[in-house]
């Protein structure tokens, strides 16, 4: 034995086996309870603080018609001009300002030129001297009662015309139908107006005439039609005149009386604007602790107004206004309540989170810069903008990004857990809009909407896909809550497109936090994974150029590690990914490695085995170097760490153990499942230099890229594969490495490792089948025989 070997040797026997530890300071920070409760702590103060601090019924968003969800009272007093009670004002005034009318004469004098026409006629026809028979009279005056009709809405009879021929002379008669008619003027003086306009005290209806040009209005009496008809019958009943003949001829004059009241609409018009003239704006005065609105009832247009007023007051003082319903100590409850219930949550659904501060830590961060977001945009409404743009303001609860963090839960933890969050965040969204149920109801079913939409998400073009399909949700419901309130539809519009627009930003928003995230948090979504499998990864290319040999067998172990993952339920591409870079290490000296030496010598016939073990072992580390070099995900890391746990590097073991001895000959390599050759002692070399550092598999994907890499590497040694001796030579791997205490620290189960076996034999039956052997040419010119 050479004096190196013997140094060597017992520097390794003084050594204990080192293992790859993470750093004091990176262990308490993930595992100390001390931390778990320093985040705790750090996340209430945080929602507290954001939800509570500066916030103000005065900026929650009203609109008229809908429903208050809390009492909004006043901060301070103030003073304001009410326009909704000018409005009331001014009505009131306008319905005290009776109407203007004016009296229509056209009517009467189409009547008395009417009734000129038809005494005429009739004087003409009883001037002609004829004597004629009844009949005769009557066939004679019909054309002039005709024409009279005609002129206008008249409805005269033959027979009182008759009569008036027939029984009173032409000078009386001339007599007895101006009389009429000065009746008539009178009644037009006075003014007749129809049932429509009578309102309504003891019969009479007082309104306002036009008397003169110069716009000059008096009141006066105006009879009915009734009326008027009465009083054209009393004065013809005074006429000394037989009773037969006065009803005839009030039965021809009663076709004169129609109303002829006219409404006046610019004197009306004339009269109300001196009336409103007069009128000084209302000012409203709001003492301090004056009730605004009240919860549950519907926003009025007063209420409306006194609302912004106060907004408006409280700018100008600077004044804050708390919540009333939730002060802080309120607050603090509610907050503590929520977080307690989420730590339950967790400690009974995903016991490895509660474990992990890493995880809580994400958890923590993302509610805090959710829930501030939330805030940030209720903020908002303080602007100048959005207190004169009421509609635009009410469409702030419905921008406000709720599924940010659920979404970047649900990639980076899982459903579970994200469906909680968006519970959880829905919860203090409602809350810190003023106790809105409908929005809370609304924000967690566009939240579990997006999650849904994101499950095995593997593209970032899906996760904006996602959040948009949440922000629909959003603009569907609360277009559907708008029509309910009975809003107008250009604030309906102005929601929905706000809804729809706020989840494509939360997608984007998402997307582009991810990768920041990932690396904070050593986080690995199934996006960066699939990335990982382009076989263009400057790695994977320089392993395909440089260590081809290696490069295939990664190949292998990916396939192998990923079916088998697949049948136990663990996550299939990231084994994969993992498989492919685990032995990336290699590169840096690839012809060290029997996969890659093809028909050049082997290096390590001329190397002590110590210095070959060192080199084989050190393609680990040098894996891990290239992997943070390139930024590749911790979990790939570990696997890297991991893939060989503190397995025995077998093969140089023996050869040092038979250089201790003084006995070595040149001997073929025996595979990893071959036992010690009898007689060798092997306390004479320490075996700590002959291990891999590790550590061991700690998760379910490492520990099967473990067992997938001896498998991979033992098939090579099978001069003919079969079922038989393929199920062997796993059988003796898997009990190998479970012997060695190498599956000690992962979580698989004696079933899921059966699953495993099953799985390996028939992904390599597969890919280890044979060929058909072709007969050559010479054989097939023998014939078939032959062949």
């Amino acid at each position: 034995m050479s004096v190196f070997s013997q140094l060597l040797s017992r520097f390794n026997r003084r050594r204990p086996r080192r293992k790859a530890e993470p750093h004091a300071i990176t262990a308490f920070l993930a595992t100390s309870r001390w931390v778990t409760a320093l985040i705790f702590v750090t996340t209430v103060a945080a929602i507290v603080f954001i939800s509570s601090v500066g916030v103000s019924t005065g900026d929650l968003p009203v609109l008229p018609n809908q429903l208050a969800t809390v009492r909004i009272t006043a901060a301070v007093p103030f003073n304001y001009e009410s326009r909704e009670k000018t409005r009331f004002a001014r009505e009131e005034i306008l319905e005290r300002v009776p109407p203007v009318y004016r009296l229509e004469t056209e009517p009467l004098a189409q009547f008395e030129q009417a009734v000129h026409e038809l005494h005429a006629g009739l004087g003409r026809l009883a001037a002609a001297g004829e004597k004629r028979t009844a009949a005769e009279t009557r066939g004679a005056l019909l054309p002039l009662l005709e024409a009279f009709n005609a002129r206008g809405p008249y409805r005269a009879s033959l027979e009182d015309v008759e009569l008036l021929f027939t029984k009173v002379s032409a000078d009386r008669r001339t007599v007895l139908l101006e009389s009429g008619l000065g009746i008539l003027r009178e009644i037009y003086a006075e003014g007749v107006h129809d049932d429509s306009l009578a309102t309504a005290t003891a019969g009479r209806l007082a309104v306002f005439q036009i008397a003169r040009g110069d716009g000059e209005v008096t009141m006066r009496h105006v009879q009915s039609v009734e009326e008027a008809l009465t009083y054209l019958r009393v004065n013809l009943s005074g006429e000394d005149m037989p009773r037969d003949v006065t009803l005839a001829l009030f039965r021809l004059l009663r076709n004169g009386v129609t109303p002829n009241l006219i409404f006046d609409r610019d004197s009306t018009a004339q009269r109300e604007q001196a009336a409103v003239a007069e009128l000084k704006p209302v000012v409203v005065g709001v003492a301090r602790g004056q009730t605004i609105i009240e919860p549950g009832t519907r926003v009025t247009n007063e209420q409306f107004e006194m609302f912004n007023a106060h907004r408006r007051a409280l700018r100008d003082s600077g004044t804050i206004q708390l919540d009333e319903n939730l002060q802080l100590f309120g607050r603090v409850l509610l907050v503590l309540a929520m977080v307690l219930a989420s730590v339950f949550y967790i400690r009974l659904e995903d016991r490895e989170t509660f474990q992990s501060n890493g995880r809580l830590g994400l958890l923590a961060l993302v509610v805090i810069l959710n829930i501030s977001l939330v805030r940030t945009v209720f903020a908002l409404g303080t602007l100048d903008f959005f207190v004169t743009h009421n509609t635009w303001a009410s469409t702030l609860p419905y921008i406000a990004a709720s599924a940010f963090a659920p979404l970047i839960v649900a990639i980076l933890i899982d459903a579970g857990s994200a469906i909680f969050m968006a519970l959880f965040i829905s919860i203090f969204t409602g809350v810190i809009y003023g106790n809105r149920l409908d929005l809370l109801v609304i924000t967690f079913l566009a939240s579990t909407v997006a999650i849904f939409a994101c499950r095995d998400v593997r593209k970032r073009g899906k996760v904006v896909r996602a959040a948009g399909l949440g922000g629909l949700t959003v603009a569907i419901f609360a277009l559907l809550v708008g029509v309910a309130d009975q809003l107008p539809f250009p604030t309906l519009l102005q929601q929905f497109g706000a809804g729809l627009a706020s989840g494509v930003i939360t997608g984007i928003i998402v997307v582009g936090l991810l990768p920041m995230l990932e690396s904070l948090f050593q986080r690995t979504t199934d996006i960066t994974l699939l990335e990982l499998t382009d076989y263009n990864h400057p790695l994977l290319r320089r392993m395909q150029l440089e260590a081809p040999g290696t490069y295939h067998h990664s190949l292998v172990v990916a396939q192998l590690a990923e079916n088998a993952c697949n049948a136990i339920g663990a996550n299939p591409l990231l084994a994969r990914v993992c498989a492919l870079f685990h032995d990336i290490g290699k590169t840096n000296k690839p012809e060290y490695f029997i996969e890659n030496q093809r028909t050049r010598g082997n290096p390590h016939d001329e190397s002590n085995p110590s210095l070959s073990a060192l080199i084989i072992k050190s393609h680990v580390k040098d894996g891990v170097d290239l992997a943070r070099k390139h930024r590749l995900p911790k979990a790939v890391i570990d696997v890297i760490q991991q893939h060989h746990g503190t397995s025995l590097i077998r093969y140089f073991y023996h050869r040092a153990v038979t250089h201790a001895q003084g006995s070595f000959a040149p001997f073929q390599r025996p595979d990893s499942k071959s036992p010690l050759p009898p007689g060798l002692e092997p306390a004479a070399v320490s075996e700590s230099t002959y291990r891999y550092d590790g550590p061991i598999p700690q998760f379910k994907e490492s520990a099967v890229i473990l067992l997938a890499d001896g498998v991979e590497a033992a098939t090579r040694t099978l001069r003919k594969v079969t079922p038989q001796s393929l199920g062997e030579l796993i059988d003796a791997l898997f009990r190998e490495r479970i012997e060695d205490g190498q599956l000690d620290e992962s979580p698989l189960t004696f079933e899921e490792i059966a699953k495993i076996k099953g799985s390996f034999t028939f992904t390599l039956l597969n890919m280890l089948h044979a060929r058909i052997e072709y007969p050559t040419e010479s054989a097939a010119g023998e014939g078939p025989a032959k062949a």
